[in-house]
């Protein structure tokens, strides 16, 4: 496999169990940037939290943020591949069925709706489908996401490689969350971490155990051992 580029979930993959970032972590994305990789980071959260961490943390300036809907190519250029109509709609309907249904407190979307993770996923989910509504329910870990059946992280992450004349067969995704399957499906080579991964193990190439942070970096490891001659800490 050519691999040309990583792309990386953040919750639960470079941060702890209170989502702060785990140092490490960011160390082994800076070394793949050293070697020549583009690092590109594809998360659930919006497109601000994602962007401002690649430009902190020193990989590729390019952020894919609300599941795939949203691009940030700097702060003032981004690029939003649905709107926010079909899923408000979606809210209201699942708030007439169920009571616990609440918002998540987050920066605000342009795609998507945020909710706290206090009902069953599985009943939403099924209320949705019988609904007929064009949208989707995931869970990020980090809430639940009411998003157009048009965005997913696979077709975010083309859109932003595309800029670098990057072919999702030359990518390889990392992360720990079903809202990552696209991604898994759609890249070249794909990785799950953590110690509850059996839900996602037919989608992907090869799982990792552990925590985020010892998952993330020994994920890596395996890839560089795996296509190529380097090795994390190689000067």
């Amino acid at each position: 496999m050519d691999i040309k580029a990583f792309a990386i979930d953040i919750d639960g993959t470079i941060t702890d169990s209170n989502h702060s970032l785990y140092l490490e972590s960011i160390f082994s994305l800076r070394w793949l940037i050293k070697f020549g990789y583009k690092v590109i980071l594809v998360s659930g959260r919006s497109i601000w939290e994602v962007y401002n961490t690649a430009l902190l943390t020193g990989v590729t300036e390019m952020a894919v943020g609300e599941n795939g809907g949203v691009i940030g190519k700097s702060p003032t250029d981004v690029i939003v591949l649905a709107d926010r109509s079909i899923p408000l709609l979606a809210y209201d309907y699942l708030s007439k069925h169920i009571s616990d249904l609440k918002p998540k407190p987050v920066i605000p979307r342009f795609t998507e709706v945020v909710l706290l993770r206090t009902f069953d996923l599985n009943l939403g989910q099924k209320l949705l489908s019988e609904s007929g509504l064009p949208v989707t329910l995931n869970d990020s870990k980090f809430a639940y996401h009411l998003t157009n059946n048009t965005v997913n992280k696979a077709h975010g992450l083309e859109v932003a490689l595309s800029f670098f004349d990057i072919k999702l067969k030359n990518v390889v995704a990392i992360g720990d969350g079903e809202n990552d399957i696209p991604m898994f499906k759609a890249c070249g080579y794909s990785i799950a971490i953590g110690d509850n991964t059996s839900n996602l193990s037919s989608f992907v190439s090869h799982s990792v155990k552990g925590s985020s942070s010892s998952g993330m970096i020994n994920g890596i490891q395996h890839v560089l051992e795996k296509f190529s001659e380097f090795k994390l800490g190689d000067n």
